[in-house]
């Protein structure tokens, strides 16, 4: 069969054109520059080449190695498990050396601060905070209100065993639920409420007999917290005359914890994390700024 094509020469270029036409304008038949062609030819070969001499193509249980048999995986894999093992060795001098020796030793200070970061982050801050200042019902850990106590050995000891956690050696001091339980009634509490808000610095309300609130407390409240009111850690009574309460500073607050006591939980973290990481959180925590 005859080719009844007719080249079409366009005037302005002299080039052909392909016969396409758009509104008027036509395409052109320019051929691809010469040195696309080489770049593209190139590329072809080197990829053939590199199918044969690296791990490339996908087979039924695995995969072709290659003629080096070179693995980024591998490698990747590889410098993962050195990492760990130097991780290990020096976790293993931070468990064997003591929290006064973790301190003054810069480069396990160092790696305990970085360590007890990350795990903070991880562990810590979903209660306390990324910046560990608490909320309502989770202690500031940047303050200087520590109710276990804010000694390096004593947040240990705290991180260790938690606080209620149900560990055999958990920091224990529950508070009784004075109008839950029967044990004083709403105007008593009222009154004591006054009264200890009132040694803290709040406004008390009127018409509360202080004196019998004071009676109230001596009666119920100062074999914890003491009769000047500052508390004791070997019982984990907090300090009712610091700045900050764990559930809120106000009358209404006081009223609310003494008629139903609130007594939070922490995890023992020894019983979720290795020993170094525990160590680390603690030179860490304490290095916050409340730490004592």
């Amino acid at each position: 069969m005859a080719d009844t094509h007719t080249k079409e020469i366009d005037e302005i270029s002299g080039v052909e054109t392909t016969g396409h036409e758009w509104d008027g304008l036509k395409e052109l038949n320019n051929p691809l520059p010469r040195w696309w062609l080489y770049m593209t030819y190139a590329c072809i070969v080197w990829a053939i080449g590199y199918w044969i001499v690296y791990p490339s193509w996908p087979l039924v249980s695995s995969y072709a190695t290659g003629v080096l048999g070179d693995s980024q995986r591998a490698n990747a894999l590889a410098a993962y498990d050195a990492g760990m093992a130097e991780r290990a060795q020096i976790g293993e001098t931070l468990v064997n050396a003591s929290l006064d020796e973790i301190q003054s030793t810069q480069s396990l200070l160092e790696f305990a601060m970085a360590n007890g970061r990350a795990a903070f982050g991880d562990n810590c801050a979903a209660c306390h905070g990324s910046g560990a200042t608490g909320a309502i019902g989770y202690p500031n850990l940047q303050d200087d209100q520590w109710i276990w106590g804010g000694s390096l050995d004593e947040i240990h000891t705290t991180l260790q065993y938690g606080v209620r956690s149900g560990h055999d050696e958990a920091r224990i001091g529950d508070m009784p639920a004075f109008g839950a339980d029967g044990l004083l009634d709403k105007e008593q509490i009222r009154q004591v409420a006054n009264y200890v808000g009132e040694k803290a610095g709040l406004e008390p309300e009127e018409g509360v007999d202080l004196a019998a609130g004071e009676t109230v407390y001596l009666d119920n409240c100062a074999a914890c917290h003491g009769e000047d009111l500052k508390g004791m850690r070997e019982v984990g009574s907090p300090n009712l005359l610091a700045r900050n309460y764990l559930y809120g500073k106000s009358i209404d607050a006081i009223v609310a914890q003494v008629t139903d006591s609130r007594n939070g939980v922490m995890p023992a973290w020894s019983t979720r994390l290795d020993p170094a990481t525990v160590k680390s959180l603690a030179v860490y925590v304490h290095a916050l700024g409340g730490g004592e």
